[in-house]
């Protein structure tokens, strides 16, 4: 159930009856009477919009903090940036410049740059303003090491059913390919991985990544997994502002989200849902140039 209630509240003293904030409100939560804003609607969506229109500060969210995104390891001006007065050459470039790193130095970083990520990641949109997003921080080398080490498991397990030609054969003729498909993408170069875990102790999982950030969802949010990724994509660019390498594990997401006990060891609830595991530590690499993309149909809609 989604929560629409309503915790606005108007100062009257300070309202100039401008109805700017009637104007933004998508839930249409306030209307006017006698020349001053008013809180008539039974829902509301949450957004702060109002507040943050009104030219009086006349309006409170009792329901938003502006705490929740204060940063500890930089400042930022806290005024609205209108569209169009941001250097879109700049932004295009942070954007190219990100890369997946697979390799990290064993320098750690400091939980509170991790937890300024975290707040990085809840700046993003969500579907209906729910914003049930959840961050579980592993801020150590040894926390990613025994997290790696439990994935690896899982997939030890799974390895073994996918062998079973016999069961790939008859999951795949009750219509569920998915082992078979596991099989002939995934299990060889799974294999390798778990081989090297077990006689080098070599992490193919994390890249020697020092700290994990886990992304995920709580239910009854409207589009939990679509909130959670466009999280992700704000502390991937934070990341690399910050200095720091970032890598997307999916193959962690994959034995989270199918063992139940890997949630219990990490203390995540049964009904929340994992959608991203971000590998991140300071970068091993260094680029010399912006790489290219694979071309994608664009399509115009309707045509010339």
């Amino acid at each position: 159930m989604i929560d629409r209630s309503v915790t606005v509240v108007i100062d009257a003293e300070k309202c100039v009856g401008c109805e700017a904030c009637l104007q933004v409100c998508p839930s249409e939560t306030l209307t006017m009477r006698d020349g001053k804003a008013v809180v008539t609607g039974q829902e509301s969506l949450g957004c702060g919009h109002c507040a943050a229109v009104c030219p009086t500060e006349a309006i409170r969210v009792g329901a938003l903090d502006n705490a929740v995104l204060d940063f500890e390891t930089f400042s930022h001006a806290p005024h609205w940036l209108p569209p169009g007065e941001f250097p879109l050459d700049e932004l295009v470039r942070l954007m190219r410049s990100r890369r997946s790193c697979r390799n990290f130095t064993t320098q750690t970083v400091p939980c509170n740059m991790l937890e300024d990520l975290v707040k990085i990641g809840q700046t993003a949109p969500s579907g209906s303003n729910c914003q049930a997003w959840t961050f579980t921080i592993l801020p150590t080398r040894d926390a990613v090491q025994q997290l790696s080490e439990q994935v690896g498991r899982f997939f030890l397990r799974l390895n073994r059913l996918a062998e079973k030609r016999l069961l790939r054969s008859v999951l795949k003729w009750v219509g569920r390919p998915e082992l078979d498909f596991y099989y002939r993408n995934y299990y060889a170069s799974i294999r390798e991985g778990i081989q090297d875990w077990q006689h080098t102790g070599r992490d193919r999982l994390f890249h020697g990544a020092t700290a994990v950030i886990l992304v995920g969802g709580r239910s009854g949010a409207a589009c939990p997994q679509e909130d959670a990724l466009l999280a992700v994509q704000n502390i991937l660019l934070g990341a690399h502002a910050m200095g720091l390498g970032t890598c997307l594990i999916g193959f962690a997401v994959s034995a989270i989200e199918r063992a139940s006990a890997l949630k219990d060891v990490l203390k995540i609830p049964r009904d929340e849902s994992i959608y991203a595991a971000i590998a991140v530590g300071y970068p091993d690499e260094h680029y010399h140039r912006l790489p290219g993309r694979k071309s994608a149909p664009v399509r115009v809609w309707p045509g010339a």
